[in-house]
């Protein structure tokens, strides 16, 4: 099974060695089957400089590259890339046209634009070049908060180590998810399910800075989401007045302070949903909200789904051993 990465310049190097050891790790548990053979491909075919500076060597320009791949994957440079120039644009095409799939991690999304690959297909990005892909490409809906689309034969992912999430999901469509979660944790990532999955979750958001008086109150959700959340409550934790603490929400979040500790109790929710097998009303408790009837309220509000329903699609526990390791595979 060929899966051909197409790096343009100044490409994020994490994104290219998340995909491929994925797909190695793949291939060294897999007891039998169609196993992963990975090329990549740049558009001369000569040594290039990561956005970091790191020198790698592709496998093929696109003017050597034979044969048609069953998945092509465009990762993304650093910053928006520009327009591709006509030959990888063509090439992108033949490929694509070919392939079962193909699909891009971050800002790769914009070269498969570019190319006229991605019309009326739902597709995610970084989300801080989100707005602008919508803006330039107003046919194509853009998902800014989700770290993995899947449309019909395309698939995106978000920015840089998303592209682990992206290998992983890959890797349970074609060989199920025990294959999927053994991978996962030989490389001590969470395995992420296709789509749902926040860019902009409460935890990640609470380790950008812990000094000012809205990371203090970010922090104290997180570790305390069954306490008494209320305007007061959360004002003393603050250290400022109710009425500042209300302009402070408004003018750094857009949001009041009861909307945010829903959302961040529902982040919490989704977290024990996808990661554990505790019964739905002792989540409920554990995340804050009460009783069941509560929590489900919030996700059909928040999600358009019940916490139920949610498990169902993006639960990474469960049965299913992992595999052996072997080492008799490799990628070439």
């Amino acid at each position: 099974m060929l899966v051909t990465i197409f790096a343009p310049a100044d490409v994020h190097l994490l994104e290219i060695a998340g995909i491929r050891d994925a797909l190695f790790e793949a291939n060294c548990k897999m007891p039998s089957g169609l196993h992963y053979r990975v090329s990549l491909v740049t558009e001369q075919g000569t040594p290039e400089r990561s956005a970091s500076g790191t020198t790698y060597l592709p496998d093929s320009g696109i003017s050597h590259f034979r044969g048609s791949c069953d998945t092509l994957i465009v990762v993304g440079p650093y910053g928006e890339p520009t327009r591709p120039s006509d030959a990888v644009t063509q090439w992108l095409c033949e490929q694509a046209h070919q392939a079962r799939r193909y699909g891009s991690t971050c800002t790769g999304a914009f070269v498969l634009a570019h190319a006229g690959l991605l019309a009326h297909r739902r597709v995610t990005t970084h989300w801080q070049y989100a707005k602008r892909f919508a803006e330039e490409f107003p046919e194509i809906p853009v998902e800014p908060d989700s770290i993995f689309v899947r449309d019909g034969p395309t698939f995106s992912s978000a920015g840089v180590t998303a592209a682990i999430d992206l290998a992983l999901a890959l890797i349970e469509e074609d060989h199920g998810r025990a294959l999927a979660l053994s991978v996962a944790r030989r490389l001590v990532v969470f395995l992420k399910r296709p789509g749902g999955q926040s860019q902009f979750s409460a935890a990640l958001t609470a380790q950008t800075d812990t000094t000012g008086p809205m990371d203090r109150i970010r922090l104290y959700i997180l570790e305390n989401p069954r306490a008494k959340l209320g305007l007061d409550a959360l004002a003393k934790v603050a250290r400022v007045s109710p009425r500042h603490l209300s302009r402070l929400f408004s003018a750094e979040l857009g949001t009041n302070p009861a909307a945010f500790v829903e959302s961040t109790r529902i982040d919490i929710a989704r977290r024990l949903l996808e990661e554990g097998l505790a019964p739905i009303k002792a989540i409920a408790h554990a995340a804050g909200f009460g009783s069941t009837t509560t929590l489900r309220r919030a996700f059909q509000r928040r999600l358009g789904v019940t916490p139920l329903n949610y498990r169902l699609r993006f639960q990474t526990a469960g049965p299913g051993d992992p595999l052996e390791d072997n080492n008799a595979s490799s990628l070439s």
